[in-house]
């Protein structure tokens, strides 16, 4: 089939910060086989022009602001309500952890805002003739860390561990938005809380739960979120 035939992929794209919003505007402008139909501040805004116009590829940043849907919650959201746009992440939260969350969601890729234009033009391109996409350095970080030991935690049957562990509601939903994604200062933001209390509220959850990385916390959220 000649090139010339074959439709361009078309794209909405979600991110609150406008100048990386219109940078990746310009940039994917200059594709031949790419076609941005939609570029939103808001999920809301989102939402709305998806019940009216298809779309191949939804490239949305994983952390929006504070009055904002979490990540987790806007892949899953996206994929029930529209599950034949493919969602691809770019965001500053690219770590194994957080890919992984997101990855388990529906994301079908995810670039880290610090790697190159290529690598995201060709992660446009695999979610678009429906492949899933990680970095190859990152597939392997989040292979390792599955290959790693769950740490020392006693748990009895299918009890969950805060069964005995009593966190309080704000250690709960601190450690919730962790989870997904959310830095101490987005927490911090989103509740109107200090930075200062943020960082004691998830230290006194970890003591009480007898854990001293995030590491660990990645590994037990499945007991947490069974809550």
């Amino acid at each position: 089939m000649s090139s010339s035939l074959i439709s361009p992929l078309r794209l909405m794209l979600l991110d609150d910060h406008e100048v990386v919003r219109r940078g990746l505007e310009a940039l994917l402008a200059q594709e031949p086989y790419f076609e941005v139909v939609g570029s939103f501040t808001t999920s809301q805004e989102l939402f709305a022009a998806l019940q009216n116009d298809r779309v191949d590829v939804l490239v949305v940043d994983y952390s929006l602001g504070p009055s904002e849907v979490d990540g987790l919650n806007l892949i899953r959201a996206l994929r029930v309500r529209f599950s034949a746009a493919k969602v691809l992440v770019v965001s500053a939260h690219y770590n194994a952890a957080t890919v992984a969350l997101a990855m388990r969601a529906g994301a079908k890729g995810f670039v880290g805002k610090a790697q190159g234009y290529k690598e995201l033009a060709a992660a446009i391109r695999a979610v678009g003739v429906g492949k899933t996409y990680l970095s190859q350095d990152m597939a392997h970080e989040i292979a390792e860390e599955k290959d790693k030991p769950a740490p020392a935690i006693e748990v009895t049957g299918e009890r969950a561990l805060t069964d005995d562990i009593k966190l309080s509601p704000r250690e709960r939903e601190v450690l919730r938005c962790y989870l997904d994604g959310m830095s101490v200062s987005q927490i911090a933001t989103k509740f109107s809380r200090s930075i200062t209390t943020i960082s004691a509220q998830k230290s006194a959850a970890f003591r009480k739960l007898g854990i001293r990385t995030d590491s660990e916390l990645f590994k037990i959220r499945h007991l947490l979120e069974s809550k």
